[in-house]
């Protein structure tokens, strides 16, 4: 097949010096952050110091850093090529986003505060046993391993755009200076590194926004463009194989949604962070709104390049090799002759994933340490071993996802390959987190069951509907691209068609809905055998309960409960 080139594509689109200079001062200025906290600014030399920053963090930042985690260079990146595919349904996903924000603040943090957590797998313990902390505890660092190389992966791929570095130089140097300033810095450069990158990425992504609105005739064209081309049409059909319809992105990113902010240990651990709820309500009312801005230039993005390319794909054109690059490829050919931009722009989508690769670090450690290694320390082991102790789990953490970038590469699209990956183990979690928390009766065994039977269930039907993918018997049809504006014809090699084989109903099912299936199995697992032994374990106390469904604790139950709050502990052990 002949490559023929478009001269309003032009093949030169790479970095500029200003632009690797942008990029650069952004590295060089998060790991400055990161060597300030860790010899310079007051020393965490325990693991309440550097995991929740004494406890003391300002709202802003603490707000800023909760943007930055969960959004993440994916959606920066694969959301406006999913967008560009598939039409801009996607935008139920921010609403879906400020529901979960609701939730935790009156449904699922207050639990955590009250106890006053380190971990939030402390309390499935408190809640059920140490089995059910451990076992959840594990799918959470197999959740963070299956997830942060994508994370990783995403802007290594942008970047690769726009210098043509290859990928596998660019991965081991950018987050090899994301690993150190997390390991020499703890929570308090990870706060000040994800407030600094979040300026950085809501302010590239909006400048790069009004960009694309003027270069495609303004917001009314491409509205009428996408209109025209399929982008806006909005299916209502209840079908759940369906991959994008109204139902499976609401019902579907909700529940996604509610296991990364409502539950998640990097999140919770911010919000501990603050000196009190009202601090928390600010930050996440800033939260709410960082979100809503960035999803929905993302979703908007999608149809500005739409607008662009509707006459002469960029895949189709061989301009790119995956979809996953057209917003880099986007970027470089509207704003490339701004001197910076580019540069500005790539480091944005940098920065979300360096957020979510540090906040990510930074919470696994804690999980690991809280709930692996901790147990089985002596009670007088010296705080300041404790602090090196975190900081080689962080190295550990980052080393090992950094490897496993190179295995990501190979695994098609990036947008369904995340939430695929993430419903192995979110939904089991999500599962005995709201199962502990809305039911009462629910006891370890129960849990013990349910999150097992889950994860097994979940596993069976993901990578089986993966392996179906890869063999091309499951598709989804996208919505149509042309080359027939490119001032060039393309030759196509014609293949022999790959008969589809008939597919399980469960194969087909739509990965948005992979979250929701698995949260739903703890419940349909976990309440019948809690009913069947109900009697084997003592009542639950109030306090492990969230608010809105104490009204559920059978008021019969005469035996006194076995957990007592924090601080009655404390007393206790004193007082022997």
């Amino acid at each position: 097949m002949e490559n023929f080139t478009d001269p309003s594509m032009d093949d030169d689109l790479k970095f500029s010096l200003m632009d690797y200079s942008l990029f650069g001062l952004m590295l060089a200025s998060s790991a400055m952050i990161g060597v300030y906290f860790g010899f310079f600014s007051k020393k965490q030399n325990t693991a309440d110091e550097y995991l929740l920053g004494g406890k003391d963090m300002n709202v802003v930042p603490i707000a800023l850093s909760l943007i930055a985690c969960n959004i993440s260079g994916i959606t920066i990146l694969a959301v406006p090529a999913d967008v560009y595919l598939y039409g801009y349904q996607y935008w139920l996903c921010p609403i879906s986003i400020q529901i979960c924000i609701i939730l935790l603040y009156f449904v699922t943090f207050p639990v955590f505060y009250n106890l006053k957590l380190t971990s939030t797998y402390e309390y499935l313990k408190m809640r059920f046993d140490s089995k059910i902390r451990t076992f959840t505890s594990f799918l959470y660092a197999l959740n963070v391993f299956l997830y942060l190389p994508i994370v990783i992966y995403v802007p290594a791929l942008a970047l690769s755009q726009g210098t043509g570095f290859n990928i596998h130089y660019i991965t081991p140097v950018v987050c090899g200076v994301c690993i150190f300033y997390t390991t020499i810095g703890g929570l308090k450069a990870v706060v000040w590194t994800d407030a600094l990158q979040t300026v950085l990425m809501i302010g590239s992504t909006v400048v790069v926004t009004y960009l694309g609105t003027v270069s495609s005739g303004g917001f009314n064209e491409i509205m009428r463009i996408s209109d025209d081309g399929g982008r806006l049409d909005m299916n209502f059909d209840l079908d759940p194989t369906l991959r994008d319809t109204f139902w499976t992105i609401l019902i579907g990113s909700m529940f996604a949604w509610a296991q990364i902010i409502s539950i998640s240990q990097g999140t919770i651990q911010k919000c501990l962070a603050l000196p009190s709820l009202q601090s928390v309500k600010k930050a996440l009312i800033i939260l709410a709104i960082g979100m809503m801005v960035v999803n929905l230039c993302s979703i908007y993005t999608g149809l500005m390049m739409y607008a662009k390319y509707k006459d002469c794909d960029p895949l189709k054109s061989k301009k790119i090799t995956v979809h996953d690059q057209m917003l880099p490829y986007y970027i470089l050919h509207v704003a490339g002759k701004i001197p910076g931009l580019p540069g500005l722009f790539i480091a944005g989508v940098f920065s979300a994933a360096l957020s979510s690769l540090s906040a990510s670090m930074n919470s696994l450690s804690c999980t690991i340490y809280e709930d692996f290694i901790s147990q089985h320390m002596p009670k007088d082991y010296p705080q300041d071993r404790v602090s090196y102790i975190l900081k080689w789990i962080v190295f550990s953490i980052g080393f090992i996802c950094t490897v496993l970038v190179f295995v990501v590469e190979q695994l098609g699209s990036i947008q369904p390959l995340v939430v695929s990956m993430q419903g192995v183990t979110a939904g089991p979690m999500l599962g005995l987190f709201l199962m502990g928390m809305m039911v009462p009766m629910a006891n370890s065994k129960g849990a013990l069951y349910g999150g097992v039977g889950s994860i097994l269930a979940m596993a069976y039907v993901i990578f089986g509907s993966q392996y179906h993918k890869m063999n091309g018997n499951v598709v989804y049809e996208t919505k149509p691209v042309s080359v027939e504006g490119c001032l060039h014809t393309f030759n196509s090699t014609t293949f022999a068609e790959h008969e589809p084989t008939e597919v399980s109903f469960i194969y087909r099912l739509s990965f948005y809905y992979y979250v929701v299936l698995g949260t739903f199995m703890v419940f349909l697992i976990g309440i019948p055998v809690s009913w069947f032994t109900r009697d084997d374990e003592p009542p639950v106390h109030k306090d492990l309960i969230c608010g809105v469904m104490q009204w559920a604790i059978p008021k019969d139950k005469k035996r006194p409960p076995t957990y007592y709050s924090v601080e009655k502990a404390i007393e206790m052990v004193e007082k022997n």
